[in-house]
């Protein structure tokens, strides 16, 4: 029994014993810290990975003057005769004296001697002349986007460790990248355990759904991994060994089998398998029998609970710190908010709580229990509730939910 009370995994002699909730994050970020290697991909390959080097500015953003608006360039105090057009996409336009003007599209290169831009809504035409009819008198540089006015060639944009989201590949195609050098995707291998679970069709007879397999590779992704397969494995110690033995992703997620019951087989799987425990239960309600372990090779294992809300739990607290450590990316800590009501927490231990947010603070959501997803399915976060909870108005973390 532990501090608390609780039936707790026994662990072996040498391993970690139950760690705290904030204390097993960390070890899961350091676990990961050696980052995969980097590749270099087409633009549209990135999507989704992680900067692997600074994005640096291959040319001035603009790479010359150019008109913000419709109307025309001129040069000079108007009124202004007006000598020609200007196109978008052209760049031999013939440079303005004083008193002359071309009209001109939005985006086109600015001809050498303008001044300021003329918006067509407010200047008028009098035969070959233009005159100002806007409400403010045009100043210099009006509706002019300056070379590099966003960054100049060679400036760092954004820092190593960026996930690549579809404004970082705009970014990095408006400043003249092609290709982009990026981290690899850590693959993700995904045991879902147990006799009693389906995956289609309505449960009943002893049998359930399998919500984790729909649930977890969506979240797994959007943490930047890649998911190899979601496999069912029976109740069997052989077949588990087995399929531990000869994985090769760089992350192996279980559900099931992480606490002491009769077929709960992961603990002397991982024994035989050769592998080091580094966090054997986490003192964090829902889910805290879940494990990491370290495999030969390098390679990690994080065994998650069979219940859907703890496997949630084991997600935040162990799998995505060490996905953004092998993808490369800075740690993502609780964010903070405030408590609208009270929020209930275990007497000893930390509690992940669905919750949304409201104009006053973050609320609760009902069915929170371990085995339960209507509640999370409502959620826009996890309040991390310290041992006896947080009362109205007082601050609480967030951390995420899929």
């Amino acid at each position: 029994m532990s501090a608390a009370g609780q039936t707790t995994v026994a662990a072996p002699s040498t391993g970690p014993g139950v760690t705290g909730w904030a204390q097993a994050r960390e070890r899961a970020r350091r676990a990961g810290l050696r980052p995969l290697p980097p590749v270099g991909l087409p633009l549209a390959e990135a999507l989704g990975r992680t900067l692997a080097e600074p994005l640096a500015a291959l040319t001035d953003l603009p790479a010359f003057d150019t008109s913000a608006m419709d109307g025309w360039a001129v040069a000079g105090p108007g009124p202004w005769r007006v000598t020609g057009r200007v196109l978008a996409g052209r760049a031999d336009a013939a440079a303005l004296a004083d008193g002359a003007a071309v009209e001109i599209a939005t985006g086109a290169q600015l001809p050498s001697g303008a001044t300021a831009v003329l918006r067509r809504e407010h200047g008028r035409t009098d035969g070959a002349l233009l005159h100002a009819c806007g409400p403010m008198p045009v100043t210099t540089g009006q509706d002019v986007r300056p070379r590099g006015q966003e960054c100049r060639r060679g400036e760092e944009l954004l820092p190593a460790g960026t996930p690549v989201g579809p404004a970082v590949l705009g970014l990095a195609a408006a400043c003249g990248h092609d290709r982009l050098t990026v981290r690899r995707r850590p693959v993700v291998q995904l045991f879902v355990l147990g006799d009693e679970l389906l995956s289609s069709g309505v449960p009943g007879a002893g049998l359930v759904r399998d919500a984790l397999g729909p649930l977890l590779p969506p979240w797994l992704r959007s943490a930047g991994a890649e998911v190899a397969e979601v496999r069912c494995v029976r109740d069997d110690f052989g077949l588990l060994r087995d399929a531990l033995r000869h994985c090769e992703a760089d992350l192996v997620l279980t559900t099931g089998g992480t606490a002491a019951g009769p077929v709960d087989f992961l603990h002397r799987a991982l024994a035989e398998a050769g592998a080091r425990l580094l966090v054997d239960g986490v003192a964090v309600r829902p889910g805290h029998p879940m494990l990491l372990a370290e495999l030969p090779g390098g390679r990690h294992l994080v065994g998650l609970p069979g219940n859907p809300l703890a496997a949630v739990a084991g997600m935040a607290t162990l799998a995505l710190p060490l996905l953004h450590a092998l993808a490369g990316r800075p740690a993502a800590g609780p964010a903070p908010a405030r408590a609208a009501v009270a929020l209930p927490g275990h007497p000893v231990d930390t509690r992940l709580q669905p919750v949304r947010r409201t104009a006053e603070g973050v609320v609760p959501l009902a069915f929170d229990g371990p085995a339960m997803l209507r509640g999370l399915a409502r959620a826009e976060a996890l309040a991390v509730l310290p041992p006896g909870g947080v009362a109205a108005g007082e601050p609480v973390e967030l951390v995420e939910a899929p």
